[in-house]
């Protein structure tokens, strides 16, 4: 009898925290739609403009010699303030010159069973020129020719405002891929949903021309040297993904 009551008791505790205790439990979270996978479709283009270049940059340097380093130093000079002065006199501002390299070196004779010998000395100063007015380069470095400089390279054609024809070529490598993978979807009856990546790859600037000329200091009366710029090609590769999907 009092075992029944003692049991009664403790049924009814139970009851009674039950439902205080179920309310606690974390509701199950509520489960979205998930969209069917597409078809992924990749593709490359490279878009390109053609500017003709409005700067050119030629090195023009002096390479002397003389039969002790001073000497060799002392006549490099002379010769190179010569031409630097031609530069200014021709228009070409402080800013559109570098120096480009200095250099000294030792000069050696080399004969059978005998340690080399030094026979003078190798001066080198080269100023890195960039002409604004490609039609008066040609002109200037004749006149350069003429006043001493006997080492000239070049030229390397730039474009001032690449960053506007990069720009063009995105647009034109773009539009091709639109092109494409609306092309892609056409033909597959699918349509094109979204871009999942897109990622580009510049292209490298154009090498300089390796040699433009190098003259002795004689036979220069007549010199007449011509830059012709052409056309310049700037491209731009863009990759890109797309999910293509039902109509």
């Amino acid at each position: 009898m009092w075992m029944q009551k003692v049991t009664a008791g403790i049924s009814g505790v139970l009851l009674l925290a039950a439902p205080a205790w179920a309310q606690t439990l974390p509701q199950p979270p509520a489960l979205m739609p998930v969209p069917p996978a597409g078809t992924r479709l990749e593709l490359q283009a490279r878009g390109v403009v053609r500017v003709v270049p409005d700067l050119v940059v030629v090195s023009a340097g002096v390479v002397t010699q003389a039969p002790d380093a001073n000497g060799a130093l002392r006549a490099n000079a002379s010769r190179m303030e010569k031409v630097v002065a031609a530069l200014r006199a021709a228009g070409i501002a402080d800013k559109d010159l570098r120096t480009q390299s200095v250099s000294l070196s030792p000069q050696y004779r080399y004969a059978e069973n005998v340690p080399p010998a030094i026979v003078g000395y190798q001066a080198s100063n080269v100023v890195a020129v960039q002409f604004r007015d490609i039609a008066k380069s040609g002109a200037v470095l004749d006149v350069l020719a003429k006043q001493g400089a006997n080492e000239i390279n070049g030229p390397s054609f730039e474009v001032a405002h690449r960053a506007a024809a990069e720009d063009n070529a995105r647009r034109d490598a773009v539009r091709q891929l639109q092109d494409r993978a609306a092309l892609y979807a056409q033909m597959t009856g699918l349509a094109v949903r979204r871009v999942v990546s897109i990622s580009e790859t510049g292209d490298s600037p154009p090498s300089p021309t390796p040699m433009l000329m190098a003259r002795a200091a004689g036979n220069l009366a007549d010199a007449k040297t011509a830059i012709l710029p052409g056309e310049q090609e700037i491209g731009i590769s863009v990759s890109a993904v797309f999910e293509l999907g039902p109509r």
